[in-house]
């Protein structure tokens, strides 16, 4: 029989992690979480991880697997994420993936893009121009050699930048056309489910999802990473915020605001990638349990 992935898309906090325990809770399966920051056992409330509650609903997978201080990237997440599916589907017909990071999605999904060897200097230059010009003038540069990278890759991570920069000028190729050639198959089909909302919606459930991680104690989660706050997994945003906080830079209304502002950012970027997939089927965030399942029913039957 043919096995399903079931991949549940969209923006932060519009609802993925409930939609995936009703459908796992339905199909009696497991839940694989293709949320990069999540990963990270010492980042529970700023990453906005599933409650005990709702680990305790249903089998997942890739929660808090890992360390701040471990080396754990896209290409090791595929590995790993693959080998536990060939393991599942030998049980289970259907398998669920859930989490807004699209680069990690598509890596279970489509696998990852093949890139040339490049030559190690051009990193070492661009790690240079970080630290003495800053992010934003590698983000202009990117801008011009790949507009499309620019606005779909998250360019407020540095090292995506400079990955993307790497390749664009050792190649002298857009880093963006490397991107979705033709990859290994995969041994299961995906159907994609995507949550959406109209943006004003979205933006408040952000506002208000901020508001209540504060509350929760983001404050005390973040001052007790103060002594990692250079290491990559915390470079990421509800983290950078607060550390500027912490360090004396800003305020602590001006710090959450930023916080707000940066999700919502994120959210754009995410909705940007995960709408260049003409595949995903989208419903409304309110949207009945029953029409998703019809919908996937009928793709499955």
């Amino acid at each position: 029989m043919t096995k399903f992935l079931i991949s549940i898309v969209g923006p932060t906090a519009i609802g993925k992690t409930a939609l995936s325990i009703k459908l796992a809770q339905h199909f009696n399966t497991d839940i694989i979480s293709a949320d990069s920051r999540q990963f990270f056992k010492e980042m529970q409330i700023g990453t906005a991880a599933p409650s005990k509650e709702e680990l305790a609903a249903a089998k997942h997978h890739f929660i808090h697997h890992k360390s701040i201080q471990d080396n754990y990237n896209v290409g090791a997440f595929e590995r790993d994420a693959i080998t536990l599916l060939n393991k599942l589907f030998k049980e289970q017909n259907i398998v669920i993936m859930v989490g807004g990071s699209g680069l990690y999605v598509d890596a279970v999904t489509k696998g990852l893009d093949d890139f040339p060897d490049l030559d190690a200097s051009i990193r070492e230059k661009l790690n240079l121009e970080l630290e003495t010009k800053g992010l934003p003038y590698l983000q202009e540069q990117l801008k011009q050699l790949d507009k499309e990278a620019y606005n779909t890759i998250a360019i407020d991570n540095p090292h995506r930048v400079i990955r993307a920069l790497e390749v664009s000028i050792g190649t002298g190729q857009p880093y963006s056309s490397f991107l979705n050639k033709s990859k290994g198959k995969r041994n299961f089909k995906t159907i994609s489910v995507g949550l959406t909302a109209d943006r004003d919606i979205i933006y408040n459930r952000i506002n208000q999802r901020v508001d209540l991680m504060v509350k929760e104690g983001l404050l005390d989660e973040v001052e007790n990473l103060l002594p990692y706050q250079n290491l990559n997994a915390l470079n990421t945003v509800g983290y950078k915020e607060l550390f500027n906080y912490f360090n004396g830079a800003w305020d602590l209304d001006f710090a959450i605001s930023e916080i707000k502002k940066n999700t919502r950012r994120f959210a754009k970027r995410q909705l940007t990638w995960f709408r260049k997939n003409e595949s995903i089927f989208w419903f409304d965030y309110t949207v009945n349990i029953q029409t998703v399942l019809d919908r996937l029913e009928s793709r499955i039957q």
